[in-house]
């Protein structure tokens, strides 16, 4: 036969400084079922069969060499605009374009030389006579 198991120590009392500063013990209780916020989406009936807006801006800044330019107007389906910038290599692009329903997008690409092409001087070659 074994022997009986040794009793365990009394516990051990909580100083009354520690026991007011002891953690509730937590009750187990069901979920709280949980609402999602309802987002309200607010919509109005403003359509406008027919838009139309027109706009434009041009910059030339002198100490950047920042050189660029844009215009575009709507009207209902139709979009047509151009714009303009100056290339690293000197050239200034240009872009004409429309947009409408039956053709899509299309766009006309322009490169033209900022600074004009050095005269050539023509000289006359000189005057050889043939022997005879």
């Amino acid at each position: 036969m074994l022997p009986p198991w040794p009793t365990p120590p009394p516990p051990t009392p909580i100083p009354l400084a520690y026991a007011a500063h002891a953690a509730p013990i937590a009750k187990v209780a069901t979920p709280l079922a949980y609402a999602a916020p309802v987002a309200k989406t607010v919509v109005t009936d403003e359509y406008d069969p027919n838009p139309q807006y027109s706009y434009g801006y041009d910059v030339q800044d002198g100490l950047t060499g920042d050189s660029k330019s844009h215009v575009e107007s709507r009207s209902g389906d139709v979009v047509q605009g151009s714009y303009s910038l100056t290339d690293p290599d000197g050239t200034r692009r240009t872009v004409d374009y429309t947009a409408d329903p039956v053709n899509g997008f299309n766009a006309v690409v322009r490169r033209e030389p900022l600074v004009a092409a050095p005269a050539v001087a023509k000289v006359a070659a000189p005057w050889l006579m043939q022997p005879q």
